[in-house]
């Protein structure tokens, strides 16, 4: 037990003015701490003042990574109490901000690098972790980060912010987040001519050496920290949906990009017909963006059309992509693996308004990381199809949404029902006051974590993405509906967390995918494992 002013440099064990007057005779802090003892809500009050105070959304940013830093168990309360608030600081849109100055801004490490310099000795350094439980790893590369591209080492702020959102969100201890970030080189000139960059200053690893060095990663996470599970974030779309198929069966992983993505956007889609009353089977859905994102939306799609006796090639006909040369159909040469089940036997069209018009779809989804691309002649278009066509604009962050919230209302004539991937505020339209859904990763990746954690799985599965959308879309109120909401509110998070992992263990225990004994009660056993931000006493 640290003591003195090492204590108060944990932050972990830190309460700061919140020890009582006997810990503070106990741990040796008489004379280190103002003689007032404060409450925790008392210590909550003073973090929300400086927070509202800043001028920035960045500067709100740096000052609740210095309270991590400084003391976490405050920093989880803070956020937990106010997640509406906070989520948007700490993550998207914030986090993109954060990114593009990481270098510029940087205070003290967090998280943990691995270079190509450390090849051949991956386990050992990842014993220098401070923590000897982790049970969730967040790791990147760096290449493609949310949609500004590719930040090198300067993507750190990604990891760090999904596990703190694992925490807040579903309750995974902070101790068992481990945010690592691949350095394999930026292609990013201007990154490696500022001289405050962070990262290796060379040209991005590629070929054998690159697989190398990930394959050395992912067996020494697996030695070092047993069964733990591997979240793959922001890789570009070549190794993204190839590492993904390498290793999704031999270890505990999966990849948000893609198959996270695919269950908040389905999940939209399901809580979104019922306010239009239509059939999952008998919508088209037309993609603006071909990456992982929108194929990891379609493969899920294509798994919930599964379930209702469709065939898998069959049901690929209902999700169509235009991508930055046009729409994607099978006489096009060239295209990438990843695109060639979506590309059907079609008339070529080389924009989206001509998709749209072509093929009328009765939603439209963004994912090309472009901005303004949803025109008002597109989402005129689709008002005209459809009496309340789906419009998601899921591009982050906010500045590259295809298009605002009061755009899509006002185009539509108020009848659009529209999602977004950053949060945008209540639109007033003929006297209604409509809140914009937020399609944000944050509904489904921490519950699909902490199913899988908490049942010890061995793997992570496509059904349980799929479970975990019906699980959102359930989640959905007739209140949402009626304020044109298809996602739950944040508030709820916790609980849509726990819900999903009930689901996931649920999946875990019945298909025989862990050695863990099935609990008399699976939902007990995840809130009973679910961290809460309560200060511990010391004396």
């Amino acid at each position: 037990m640290y003591r003195g002013v090492k204590i108060l440099h944990d932050p972990v064990r830190n309460k700061g003015t919140a020890y009582t007057e006997a810990e503070r005779d106990y741990l040796s802090l008489r004379g280190l701490l103002p003689p007032r003892v404060h409450s925790p809500a008392e210590q909550e009050l003073r973090v929300l003042n400086n927070v509202r105070a800043k001028p920035t959304d960045l500067e709100r940013y740096l000052y609740l990574v210095s309270l991590q830093d400084r003391n976490e168990t405050l920093f989880y309360r803070v956020i937990m109490n106010h997640i509406e608030e906070m989520m948007p600081i700490i993550y998207t849109p914030t986090v993109g901000k954060a990114c593009q100055e990481f270098q510029h801004i940087f205070r003290q490490p967090r998280g943990f690098y691995v270079s190509m310099h450390d090849k051949g000795h991956v386990r050992e350094i990842m014993q220098n972790w401070p923590h000897k439980d982790a049970k969730i790893i967040v790791v990147t590369d760096g290449e493609r980060i949310l949609g500004l591209g590719d930040l090198g080492a300067d993507g750190m702020g990604i990891p760090i912010g999904k596990l703190a959102l694992y925490t807040a969100c579903a309750g995974i201890h902070p101790t068992q987040c481990m945010p690592v970030m691949l350095d394999v080189g930026t292609n990013n000139e201007a990154l490696l001519n500022d001289p405050l960059y962070n990262g290796l200053e060379r040209k991005r690893l590629r070929g054998e050496q690159y697989d190398e060095l990930v394959e050395e990663f992912i067996t020494a996470a697996n030695e070092v920290f047993p069964g733990v599970l591997i979240q793959l974030e922001d890789f570009g779309n070549n190794n993204a949906f190839r590492l993904l198929e390498q290793y999704r069966n031999q270890v505990c992983l999966f990849n948000d990009d893609i198959q996270g993505t695919g269950a908040v956007a389905v999940a939209g889609i399901i809580a979104g017909l019922r306010i239009t009353g239509g059939e999952l089977e008998d919508q088209k859905i037309l993609f603006l963006g071909a990456g992982e994102a929108g194929i990891g939306i379609a493969d899920v799609y294509v798994a919930a059309l599964a379930e209702k006796g469709i065939p898998a090639k069959e049901a690929r006909k209902h999700c169509w992509f235009v991508d930055s040369k046009g729409l994607v159909v099978s006489s096009r040469e060239n295209l990438a693996d990843h695109k060639l089940p979506y590309a059907h036997d079609h008339e070529y069209v080389d924009n989206l308004l001509d998709a749209v018009k072509m093929l009328k779809p009765t939603a439209i989804l963004g994912l090309s990381g472009q901005p303004q691309t949803f025109t008002k002649e597109v989402v005129e278009a689709m008002a005209d199809i459809n009496q309340r066509p789906l419009i998601s604009a899921l591009s982050n962050p906010t500045a590259n949404a295809e298009c605002t919230a009061e755009q899509a209302y006002k185009w539509s004539k108020g009848r659009a029902i529209f999602a977004s991937g950053s949060p945008f505020d209540p639109v007033k339209y003929n006297n209604r006051i409509f809140v914009p859904g937020q399609g944000n990763n944050a509904y489904i990746f921490p519950g699909v974590g902490l199913g899988a954690i908490v049942s010890r799985s061995r793997v992570v599965t496509d059904d349980m993405f799929l479970a975990a959308a019906h699980s959102l879309a359930n989640m959905v109120t007739e209140h949402d509906l009626e304020r044109g909401r298809v996602y739950p509110p944040l508030s709820r998070i916790r609980e849509v967390s726990a819900k999903i992992a009930y689901d996931v263990a649920t999946i875990v225990y019945d298909r025989g995918y862990t050695d863990k004994e099935r609990p008399e009660d699976i939902m007990a056993d995840i809130r009973n494992y679910m961290y809460k931000p309560i200060y511990p006493h010391y004396a």
